[in-house]
Order: structure tokens, then sequence, then C-alpha cells
């Protein structure tokens, strides 16, 4: 009886507390609109820590959005297909910003496999309710004129057939400068964090203001 007596104090006065605590925090965080970040090496922060990523740069301009970054270094467009449903049901996003192709590029990775794919997630996303923002990469022309060509227009071709928004080249003006580059000569330095959020702000914040 002593023991069922202290058992009961203890769930009313620590756990209940700390339950109410916890149901609030996830109610707050339900209420933010989600911002889904399904990317590769250039938005998981590759070479440095997370928060000095422009994806966390992106979470301090957006204090009142809850970003997720779902990135993963050497991710593909194969890949981020297969997690991503699994994302929107847990995260319930209100938009979805789609950052790959780097490496399916790099890999010589067929053009219309690659739209596809392209297509694929943005169907999925749509789909769950969230609208879609993306990231066009680029790849070095050493592929030849023809697939570096078909490679860059993909994205191009995907957002006007969705209508669905696209910012700009989110290295532009960095992956041609050594000085921002990492040794590697592919993955941008912390210094240029900045440079790539000011790319592609515009474009969210237009995106988000019109959805």
């Amino acid at each position: 009886m002593i023991m069922q007596s202290f058992l009961y104090r203890f769930i009313r006065t620590r756990l209940a507390p700390g339950l109410l605590w916890l149901c609030l925090a996830l109610a707050a965080q339900a209420e933010e609109p989600g911002i889904l970040v399904l990317g590769d090496s250039i938005s998981a922060a590759y070479g440095m820590s997370l928060e000095e990523g422009w994806v966390a740069l992106l979470a301090r301009q957006l204090e009142q959005y809850r970003v997720i970054n779902a990135s993963i270094s050497g991710e593909t467009s194969e890949g981020a297909l297969r997690r991503l449903p699994q994302l929107l049901q847990q995260h319930a996003p209100r938009w979805v910003i789609i950052e790959l192709g780097g490496n399916d590029g790099l890999r010589g990775y067929p053009i219309d496999r690659f739209r596809n794919n392209l297509e694929a997630m943005v169907s999925l996303s749509r789909e769950s309710g969230a609208s879609v923002i993306l990231l066009p990469m680029e790849i070095p022309p050493n592929y030849g004129a023809r697939y570096t060509r078909d490679f860059r227009d993909s994205f191009v071709q995907v957002a006007q057939q969705a209508d669905v928004w696209i910012a700009p080249f989110i290295l532009d003006g960095i992956a041609t400068s050594p000085s921002l580059m990492q040794a590697d000569g592919i993955h941008p330095a912390v210094e240029a964090q900045p440079m790539m959020l000011e790319n592609v702000l515009p474009a969210i914040l237009q995106a988000l203001e019109a959805s």
C-alpha cells in the first residue's frame, strides 16, 4: 500500500509534468510549417559541422519554420526516392526542397532515369500535400556537351512540367573559385555556405510566400 502511494505521488509530481511538457512541445512543433531538405553532401555540410552548413543558416533565417535536414553525403536520386515516402510520413512537411543530382551526374547515371526519379519525388511530395522547390545542380563539362546539357535541362523540364519552383544554381560563383572550395575541388568550404544561402534564399522565400 505504501509502495502504491509512493508510485502515485511520483507519477503525479514527476512524470506528469514531464509528459505535459512533451505534449506541449510536440503540439508546438506540429503547428510550425515544416520544410524538408532532401539533398546530398552539398546540403549535408560535408567536411564541417551541420551547424555551419547552408541548411542550418536557412533554419536561422526562417525561425518560424521547422527545417528538417534529411540530406546524406553520397546520396543519389534513386536512394532519396526510396527514403522519401517515410520522410513525408514522419515529418509531414509543407515544403520539400530537393537538392540532388550531383552524384548521379558524376557517375554518368542515365539521364532518363535521373529525370524519372526527380519526377517521382516531385509527385510523391505533392501527393502528400507539400509544395516543391528544386535546387538544380551542374556537373563539369568533361562528361561531354550532350550529357552536360541534358543533365542541366532535366531540372528545368521537371519544374516546368510539374509546375514547381526552381531556384538558381546554389554553387553559382562558388564552384569555379578554388578559395571557396575544399581541397577536393568538389565540396564548398565553410566560407561558401553564406553565399550558397544567398544564391537560393530569394527563390525559397518567394515560394514560401506564394504557397
